[in-house]
């Protein structure tokens, strides 16, 4: 079980789960308010650490300068109930957590250290009082208050905004192409005979019937198709630069001074 002073020693501490993986920081430490003993502890989770997730300090301790191990794995404290942290957890926020975590007021209580009141209180934001430096009136406390504000924090994301493929796919095209082309056309030789070649032209009958065949011949053009690579087609992608303007809104303390009676001249 912590004591006061080491609780607030947790606020700002690294959180790591029961396997050794960061969690997130230590936010804030809340206490029991009817018995004044540290209860729960959030801690900033999320991309940006925007988020406090609220987890039992039972399953807590420390195990080096500023870290803490909690025991329980990451995903048992991100998906923690959302509670908004306010400064005040209720009964039945509470509730909500102690099913989350398993854990039953009696159970809770015999982790923590027997309670000093009987029932279950609810518990406030940790704050040592009349500390040096805190804002809380007493002699404890010193002449100076701290203003603070929030920041911004801006940053990106990487999320899948669409998807591109390449499909292949066949279209039937008509292409013209011009081929030469011969063909054989018959025409009548005549020649006379002469005293040289009159034997020749006399070897046979004096008179007959005779018939001569010729076989002619043509081109004709003809269509085949052969499949030959023609080019490389893949997807490429270029990171493009640019701004956006992102809107947020951040609290920030004012400090303002109240006189009573002749105070004198204020600087």
């Amino acid at each position: 079980m912590f004591t006061q002073e080491e609780a607030q020693d947790l606020t700002g501490a690294t959180a790591y789960d029961q396997a050794g993986q960061k969690i997130g920081q230590v936010a804030t430490v809340y206490r029991d308010e009817a018995t004044g003993q540290p209860e729960w502890l959030t801690v900033r989770t999320g991309l940006f650490g925007m988020k406090e997730t609220f987890v039992p300090l039972a399953l807590a301790r420390v195990r080096g300068k500023r870290e803490v191990e909690l025991a329980t794995d990451k995903d048992t404290i991100t998906l923690a109930p959302k509670i908004d942290p306010d400064g005040e957890l209720s009964l039945a926020e509470q509730d909500r957590l102690f099913s989350y975590y398993d854990l039953g007021y009696a159970a809770w209580t015999s982790l923590t250290g027997p309670a000093e009141t009987s029932g279950q209180t609810a518990a406030g934001a940790y704050e040592a009082p009349g500390a040096p430096g805190d804002d809380t009136p007493g002699p404890a406390t010193d002449d100076a208050m701290t203003r603070s504000e929030e920041r911004m924090r801006v940053g990106t994301a990487t999320e899948e905004t669409g998807r591109v493929r390449l499909r292949k796919y066949i279209v039937t095209e008509t292409v013209q192409q011009s081929v030469p082309v011969s063909h054989e056309e018959v025409r009548v030789e005549r020649e006379p005979i002469t005293a040289a070649d009159i034997g020749q032209a006399m070897p046979g009958p004096e008179i007959s019937e005779e018939e001569h065949e010729v076989t002619l011949h043509a081109e004709r053009p003809v269509v085949a198709t052969e499949t030959v690579p023609v080019e490389r087609v893949r997807l490429a992608k270029d990171r493009v630069a640019g701004e956006e303007t992102v809107t947020g809104e951040v609290r920030k303390e004012q400090i303002e001074t109240e006189t009573e009676g002749d105070t004198g001249t204020l600087g």
